[in-house]
């Protein structure tokens, strides 16, 4: 059973914020709904509204059916659970800019019923004078007493919020779902056709298969209201254009310092340049190294073509000037991830990465290698210099009718009607790159309006530097392999110059390993073995003009140089005479006469069938008693020959050799000064000589 309403008599502004149903929310539309039911024409349920502001009110009973059965329901008397502290500030969050001031306002009328409270006004009539006083409904102000209970006063401003501005509108439902399914599907393509081509083909379609047909604006709608724009790029654009479209890193340069990480990428020159050697004119392509800290270029080198020994010489010149950097940002070019630049280093995106790589130039200095990631400009920001030197250099005023355009279709009028000889361009780079580095107004993080020479100046002189030693210094020279030293002199040619020192007579017709610098070959070679080991250095010998009498003077004086050097150097190797060395020999009574070692493979040759029989055993012939007597004489002269000591009988020595050879067969004990000299004696040609006379006449009598 009803109670009755809630209350009988309400404004526009009342009936826009009680949420009853089938009335606005809004006091505008609740005033356009009085009109246009034409509740003032209905008597007595219209009065003119007391107090300040002024009004309408309106019955209760005029009010649709839905709305006022809410009014005449019986209270709940259960409170509404509260939310958190954390999801109503949430709420907040989200809530509209306009939601958030209707909470101001809402917190501003329960401190001023409050304020009149703690004057000695019951809490009924504070709310009476406030709600009449703002015109706000004493029913709302209740509502947002009842909100706050027992919420802290820091935190009632969350609990205030309408929360109806807080609900999402529902997405608009496809006007024909399957039909818009076509479409989306159509247009949803890398092609990028337009929604139009799109809608006409599903209207095709759709008529073939009778399928409903919506407007194009409806469809149009709820495209835009399905799919998000990322996933619009992504379909339509690619991921190069969405990776585009998250926004990019910034980085932070402020507490690096120069030197502790270069970066190295090439740049093609738009400008022709007449290079020697070269029918027709090219575009120069340059290697630039320049330190990330302050912006400034380092290093450069020209070439023909993007290569790994350019790259190795500008490296070379960074080196040799500034220092050993600690980090290098490379481009993932070839010419950079070559093993000879960079070999060893894990993660390369180009040629096999082997755990037996020898170390490039790189990691034997001991700089760290930090890739860029492919095709991201962003990544590098050298790229920002290569604009610059774009504009100041291929653009220069002195080379007029050399620059070619950026593209092939910007070509200029006057194209391809000059090409600058190589050392004028160089001179112009070398001057704009110097430019570039000392132009001020900079405005990167760490500049603050300086040029990069004073930003890597003012860092250089408080850093630890770290310097290459002479022999890292050879490693960023080209190497080349296969020179043959000559046969006479050890004399090497190398691209028509001549290289010659006083020690490379070691490698005459030798094949050997040199290291140098492509564009200063009268610098010399340094020169290695096939094996690398370091030999020395080889100066160039230029040319000398055909009638130049001082070159012809100095290179006399250099070759007596070299021949007091070399009979200084012969002197000092002989430290004894013809003479004495001759004095010596005779002295140590040396024999001409060869002595052979007795045979140990004996080839017996077969008698003839006419020589003479041998005799019996024990029968000697004259010849043989002759032989054996020529035999006994030779061994005497050589045991002369030796000037023995008193007592030294050469026929006693063998007898004793005998006797402990019978003893040693028997088993005897020998002492150990007997064995070793039977041993030694044994070797001598002496007794060899004895031995071979009793094997063949038999023991002495």
């Amino acid at each position: 059973m009803s109670d009755g309403p809630r209350q009988e008599w309400w404004s526009a502004t009342e009936l826009a914020a009680a949420g009853l149903p089938d009335l606005p929310g809004s006091k505008r539309k609740v005033n356009d709904m009085a009109v246009r039911e034409n509740w003032r024409g209905q008597p007595g349920k219209v009065r003119r509204r007391k107090g300040v502001g002024g009004g309408m009110e309106y019955h209760w009973t005029l009010l649709p059916t839905r709305a006022r059965l809410a009014l005449t329901e019986p209270r709940d008397e259960a409170p509404e659970p509260k939310i958190g502290r954390d999801d109503a500030w949430a709420e907040y969050e989200r809530a509209t800019a306009a939601a958030r001031r209707k909470a101001s306002e809402r917190l501003a009328v329960l401190a001023e019923v409050e304020e009149i409270e703690a004057a000695g006004m019951v809490r009924s009539l504070a709310v009476t004078t406030v709600a009449t006083r703002s015109g706000t409904s004493e029913k709302s102000i209740w509502n947002w007493f009842g909100r706050v209970e027992g919420i802290a006063y820091s935190d009632r401003l969350a609990y205030l919020v309408d929360r109806r501005s807080l609900r999402k509108k529902a997405a608009p439902s496809a006007p024909g779902a399957e039909f818009c399914q076509i479409v989306k599907s159509d247009f949803l393509r890398l092609a990028g056709p337009s929604l139009t081509s799109c809608y006409d083909r599903a209207v095709r379609i759709a008529e073939k298969e009778g399928l409903p047909v919506p407007p194009i604006h409806q469809v149009r709608s709820w495209i835009k209201a399905t799919i998000s724009e990322p996933v619009l790029i992504y379909h339509r654009k690619g991921v190069e254009a969405l990776r585009r479209y998250y926004p990019h890193q910034t980085r932070d340069k402020s507490a690096m310092v120069p030197l502790e990480c270069v970066q190295g990428d090439y740049h093609k020159f738009d400008v022709f340049v007449r290079w020697p050697g070269e029918k027709d004119p090219i575009r120069v392509q340059m290697v630039v190294f320049s330190d990330v800290y302050s912006g400034k270029i380092l290093a450069w080198r020209f070439d023909i073509s993007a290569n790994s020994h350019t790259v190795q010489l500008a490296l070379g010149d960074l080196i040799e000037r500034y220092g050993v950097p600690q980090h290098a940002l490379l481009d993932n070019g070839r010419e950079f991830a070559a093993k000879a630049i960079t070999g060893g280093t894990p993660t390369r995106f180009r040629f096999k990465i082997d755990d037996e790589d020898i170390p490039g130039l790189l990691p034997l200095l001991g700089v760290k290698v930090i890739w860029a990631t492919p095709y991201s400009g962003q990544s590098k920001p050298i790229e920002r210099a290569f604009r610059d030197l774009c504009d100041r250099v291929a653009k220069h005023p002195a080379f007029e009718g050399a620059y070619t355009g950026n593209n092939p279709l910007a070509k200029p009028e006057n194209y391809g009607t000059r090409a600058i000889p190589l050392a004028d361009f160089r001179a112009v780079v070398a001057e704009e790159i110097e430019a570039h580095n000392a132009r001020p107004g900079r405005r990167s993080e760490v500049a603050f309006g300086r040029s990069f020479n004073d930003v890597f100046n003012d860092g250089y002189q408080r850093t630890a530097i770290s310097r290459a030693t002479d022999e890292q210094r050879r490693l960023w020279l080209l190497r080349v392999e296969g020179l043959r030293g000559d046969s006479k002199n050890g004399e090497l040619k190398l691209h028509g110059s001549r290289y010659w020192a006083e020690w490379m007579y070691r490698i005459a017709g030798q094949k050997i390993a040199a290291r140098f610098d492509q564009d200063d070959l009268h610098a010399g070679l340094h020169v290695y073995d096939l094996a690398g080991s370091y030999l020395g250095h080889a100066p160039c010998m230029e040319a000398a003009p055909f009638l130049s009498v001082e070159d012809a003077r100095t290179h006399a004086r250099k070759r007596n140089q070299f021949i007091r050097a070399t009979k200084d150097l012969a002197k000092a190797e002989r430290e004894f005479d013809h003479a004495e060395i001759a004095a010596r020999l005779r002295a140590a009574g040396k024999s001409v006469e060869d002595e052979l070692p007795e045979a140990e493979v004996v080839r017996m040759v077969p008698a003839h069938p006419k020589a003479p029989k041998p005799q019996r055993p024990g029968r000697q012939t004259t010849d043989q008693i002759e032989s054996a007597a020529r035999l006994d004489a030779q061994i005497t002269r050589i045991s002369e020959r030796r000037a023995p000591g008193p007592g030294d009988d050469p026929r006693g020595r063998f007898e004793r050799a005998t006797q402990l050879e019978a003893m040693q067969a028997e088993g005897r004990l020998m002492t150990a000064e007997q064995s070793s000299w039977l041993a030694d004696y044994q070797q001598s040609a002496e007794y060899r000589g004895f031995a071979r006379m009793r094997r063949a006449f038999g023991q002495d009598e």
